[in-house]
């Protein structure tokens, strides 16, 4: 009686758990189910953070960026380099002829060249010499800018004062290295030194310094102690400078290339403007850069004025060039327009190689006779000669200047410190 009591006790109490077990489960699947549904339809607030996109960091480089060379652009890489956007301000003609004396190139000329600087974002035209707290006010206010940048040599006003002293006071200033080797000062000595090896060499002879650079008749030579604060420096090229210029990408499979060549000394707006017209004629434009030798024989013994790593470092750093060949032949051959699946070779109406000399054969000739080739209307009327004639124009004023900065670099060269310029 007790077992068979026992026996039936246990086996309804089992069926009891068993349902109560059941419902648990069922209950709770319904609850998950139901929690679920109110997670979804009404999703917990992310941080701001989280929803928030990081602004970026803009920061301000200005500059005359008179006669533009990769000295500049070095340092706009540098300066961008510190941030994600970079704001460059283009100073004024009026400013520069107050603090520095007259410059080689207008305001307009001066925005198409770092307009075309593959580092810059944004320009600020008319920009001042000096940084005033209206302006730095301006800077932060109004063009969000976070950091102003400059290179490490100092850039004293005519009264002595530090022209960045405010942006340092408010903590709010970065520094970069200064690229060695080129300044627009030194490139206006390289074309000085040349009137003054003429006017040494032939006291009879008033020729132009074109003719002088047409016809060079004597060698460069390093200033030697006579004043005039001219000199040729030397630029020593690296591997690592000429790849941190590259844009380390190659034509797709089926990109059409199109080729254009030519000396590209003392870089200019005429340079820029017909490269971003050949650039849109293809998807990938590879420039050609004679070779110092090619450019002496063409254009005389005292060409050209920039040596051929300066000039391709001044041609890589544009935003429309995306190759160059460094020290291209002179003729376009067969073979190189095969080697580089050249699909149009093009050319501007303005150039100093025009006029080939006699018993020189067209050195398009070939693309000529592949019917790839392509003369195109050169937007500006600017050749190397024409920055050359500004500087005869007016020499006496540009060799004070040169004489008054070559104090401040002789000053820098002999107070500096290292620092990096990655």
């Amino acid at each position: 009686m007790t077992m068979g009591f026992d026996l039936g006790h246990s086996s309804s109490d089992s069926t009891y758990s068993s349902k109560l077990l059941a419902t648990c489960l069922i209950g709770g699947v319904v609850m998950g189910v139901s929690v679920l549904g109110f997670f979804l339809a009404f999703p917990h607030p992310r941080p701001l953070s989280w929803r928030r996109k990081k602004r970026p960091i803009r920061v301000y480089m200005d500059g005359c960026f008179d006669m533009m060379h990769y000295g500049h652009c070095n340092a706009l890489r540098q300066a961008r380099a510190l941030g994600d956007q970079l704001v460059v301000g283009v100073v004024s003609d009026a400013e520069i002829i107050a603090n520095k004396g007259p410059p080689v190139t207008p305001l307009n000329e001066r925005m198409i060249m770092v307009s075309a600087v593959k580092w810059v974002d944004e320009i600020i035209p008319d920009a001042p010499y000096a940084i005033t707290e209206d302006f730095m006010k301006k800077l932060f206010d109004e063009y969000n800018i976070d950091y102003i940048i400059h290179g490490d040599d100092p850039c004293i006003l005519p009264d002595g004062t530090d022209a960045y002293a405010l942006a340092k006071k408010a903590g709010r200033y970065k520094q970069i290295k200064r690229t060695e080797g080129v300044s627009s000062t030194d490139i206006v000595g390289r074309m000085l030194l040349c009137v003054r090896e003429r006017s040494l060499s032939d006291s009879h002879n008033h020729s132009s310094l074109q003719r002088q650079f047409s016809h060079g008749h004597s060698q460069k030579f390093e200033d030697g102690g006579s004043g005039s604060g001219t000199r040729i420096s030397h630029f020593l090229p690296t591997s690592r400078r000429i790849v941190q210029f590259s844009n380390g990408k190659g034509p797709g499979p089926d990109a059409r290339i199109v080729y254009i060549d030519g000396a590209f000394d003392l870089f200019h707006a005429g340079h820029v403007e017909i490269l971003k017209l050949a650039r849109e004629l293809g998807d990938f434009l590879l420039v050609g850069i004679h070779t110092d030798q090619t450019v002496s024989a063409n254009r005389g013994a005292h060409r050209p004025i920039m040596n051929l790593h300066e000039r391709s470092l001044s041609v890589l750093a544009c935003r429309y060039v995306d190759e160059v060949i460094i020290g291209a032949p002179w003729e376009v051959s067969k073979d190189t327009i095969t080697t580089f699946n050249i699909s149009l070779v093009v050319h501007g109406t303005v150039a100093e190689y025009n006029n080939y000399p006699k018993g020189k054969e067209d050195p398009y000739a070939i693309p000529i006779s592949m019917g790839i080739y392509k003369q195109l209307e050169s937007p500006l009327d600017i050749t190397t000669t024409t920055i050359i004639k500004r500087i005869v124009s007016n020499h006496e004023a540009y060799q004070k200047r040169n004489e008054k900065k070559a104090m401040s670099e002789q000053s820098y060269y002999e107070n500096k410190a290292f620092v990096s310029d990655d």
